[in-house]
C-alpha cells in the first residue's frame, strides 16, 4: 500500500443480463482510465440514477438517486475477501464506482466528508445491502448471508460539492460528526443487531427514507 488515501481506480457500468432478476445489471464495472464527472443524480426513480457520468443502474427501485449516488470499495477489503474465497477480485466486481486505498470506507463515520481532488467532496451514507443480484454475480453459495456477517460492506456516498474524478486523485477526510456512528456499525445494527436501532436513527446524516424504515422497526418499549 501507498500510505496515501486515494481513489485506485473508477470504474463503471458494463451492462450484462441479470439472471437473478431479469433484464439487465449494472453491478459488473470495468475500471476507466480518462476523468469523470461527477454529480448529483436526484432522486432514486426520477432522476439520473447515478452519480458518475458513463454510468448506468438499471434496478432504479434499489440502487441510486441522491443517498446512493457513488459505491466506494476498499482495496484492502477485496484482499481481505481474495484470502478467503482463494479467487482474485478485481476492481469493480462488487459494483463498486470507486475503489479506494488506504481509507477506512466501513469506518467512516455517517455525515463525514470526503475532499476527492481539488474540488469534488462526497459524504458516507450507509452501507451496501448484499442482494440476489450480488449473490449471482459472485456465484458463491450463501453470499448474501456470508457478506453480512463480514461486516465489510462499503459505504454509499451523497454528492455535496460536483466535480471530476480520476484515479490516482488523493482522498482527504475534511470534517467527522461528532456523533462517531460508522458504516459498519450501522450496517450491523440495520442487518444483524436492532437493539443498537435507537442510537442509529438518531444521529444526523442518514438517508431520510432509511431513517423512516428504521423507526418502524425499533424495539417497542414494554
Amino acid at each position: 500500500m501507498s500510505g496515501v488515501s486515494r481513489i485506485v481506480s473508477v470504474n463503471l457500468a458494463v451492462p450484462e443480463p441479470n439472471p437473478a432478476k431479469g433484464g439487465l445489471t449494472g453491478i459488473n464495472k470495468r475500471p476507466v482510465d480518462r476523468l469523470v464527472t461527477v454529480r448529483a443524480p436526484g432522486p432514486r426513480t426520477t432522476g439520473l440514477h447515478t452519480g458518475l457520468v458513463g454510468d448506468q443502474i438499471f434496478d432504479i427501485e434499489h440502487h441510486g438517486g441522491d443517498d446512493q449516488a457513488v459505491y466506494a470499495y476498499a482495496r484492502e477489503d477485496y484482499d481481505w475477501w481474495q484470502a478467503r474465497l482463494s479467487r482474485r477480485l478485481a476492481n469493480g466486481l462488487f459494483g463498486e464506482n470507486l475503489t479506494t486505498e488506504d481509507v477506512d470506507v466501513n469506518g467512516a463515520v455517517i455525515g463525514e466528508r470526503w475532499r476527492i481532488g481539488p474540488r469534488l467532496v462526497l459524504q458516507p451514507t450507509f452501507g451496501r445491502i448484499p442482494c440476489a443480484t450480488f449473490q449471482h454475480k459472485m456465484g458463491e453459495p450463501r453470499w448474501v448471508k456470508t457478506f453480512t456477517r463480514a461486516n465489510r460492506p462499503g459505504a454509499y456516498l451523497r454528492v455535496l460539492v460536483p466535480g471530476e474524478i480520476w484515479a490516482g486523485d488523493p482522498v482527504t477526510v475534511e470534517d467527522r460528526p461528532a456523533h462517531g456512528v460508522t458504516i459498519a456499525q450501522a450496517f450491523r445494527a440495520y442487518m444483524t443487531e436492532p437493539q443498537l436501532l435507537p442510537e442509529l436513527v438518531a444521529i444526523d446524516g442518514l438517508p431520510d427514507d432509511l431513517r423512516e424504515t428504521l423507526a418502524e422497526r425499533l424495539p417497542q418499549r414494554r
